[in-house]
Formats: structure tokens, sequence, C-alpha cells
């Protein structure tokens, strides 16, 4: 039920972002899904790739601060509600979610978020026959 998740620390000024993708495209590293939370100083990149063990060390050895997570994927349907209805699920269940963002991947919407506590979110998963993907999916 979780996926790795690239957390890439990065000065919030111009090309710091840049320097973070030529390195992971001169590897080949695809990005599936990414999103960034910065404050006037620095931000935080979190990236979805399709290699995220490949990814981590390509930038902690250039000396790029980057942390590896494991975070729940959860598979939904891309129509209106889909994502709503997971939320509520958890809402009532009082998980936290932390943070949370999305994209499709072969015509199914993806949640990927932190979600407190987690083995009880996975568990409402199960329970709720809610679908996610793994690794696998994102090659």
């Amino acid at each position: 039920m979780t996926i790795k998740q690239l957390s890439i620390f990065i000065e919030n000024k111009a090309g710091t972002l840049t320097t973070v993708l030529d390195l992971l495209s001169k590897v080949g590293i695809q990005i599936i899904a990414s999103t960034i939370a910065d404050t006037q100083e620095f931000g935080i990149y979190r990236v979805i790739c399709a290699e995220p063990s490949k990814a981590y060390k390509v930038l902690r050895t250039a000396n790029i601060s980057v942390q590896l997570t494991d975070v729940l994927a959860v598979q939904i349907d891309d129509k209106p509600g889909a994502a709503a209805n997971v939320i509520d699920i958890f809402s009532k269940n009082d998980i936290n979610i932390s943070y949370m963002y999305s994209f499709l991947l072969k015509g199914k919407g993806v949640l990927v978020m932190r979600a407190v506590p987690a083995d009880r979110a996975n568990e409402l998963l199960m329970l709720n026959k809610i679908g996610f993907i793994t690794e696998d999916d994102l090659k």
C-alpha cells in the first residue's frame, strides 16, 4: 500500500530545481508526479519516480539533501467525488492527512498522502476495499 517518495530539500533560489532535474534526467530517472511546498528560504520537492532508490543515491552523491519515505498511494476512479470518498473514510476514523497530492496513472487517479496513523489508514483501505498502487505499477 505504500510507495517510496523522495523529499528533496532545495534552496528557494533560481537554478536549484534545475540542478535536481538535470541530475535525474542524466541517469534516466522518469518523474511520475511531483509537488513543491515552499517557504521564503527553502522548498521541499516531493517526487514519485520509477526508480526511487537509484534517484536517492544520485542525489546523495551530489550532496543534495534528500529523504526516502513511505507514502500511501491510493488508487481511485477518475471521476468527481472519488477522492472525497477516501478522505471521508479517513476523517470519520480520526486519520489525519499531513499532505496530499494526486496524479493520473493508466486512466486511474492516484492520491499520494502522508496519513497518521499510517497503520490504521492501511487497515481502513483494506477494510473498505480501496485499491492502491505499488512501485511495480510505476515502471
